[in-house]
């Protein structure tokens, strides 16, 4: 794997379990549709396969 990803969130972390919140937070998603860039990593893939119900991911 190589490259980058651009992670958006999308959809509301209310109501969800503590840890998926602490995974969005891990990410460096501060606010919903905030986006950021990460290097395509096994770590940041598991995070989003964590949260896949809640963002957008697109390579970039």
């Amino acid at each position: 794997m190589a490259g980058q990803l651009k992670i958006t969130w999308k959809r509301s972390a209310i109501g969800r379990q503590q840890d998926q919140k602490d995974t969005i937070r891990a990410l460096g998603l501060r606010r919903l549709n905030h986006t950021v860039v990460h290097e395509d990593n096994p770590t940041i893939r598991g995070m989003i396969f964590k949260v896949r119900h809640l963002v957008e991911v697109e390579e970039i």
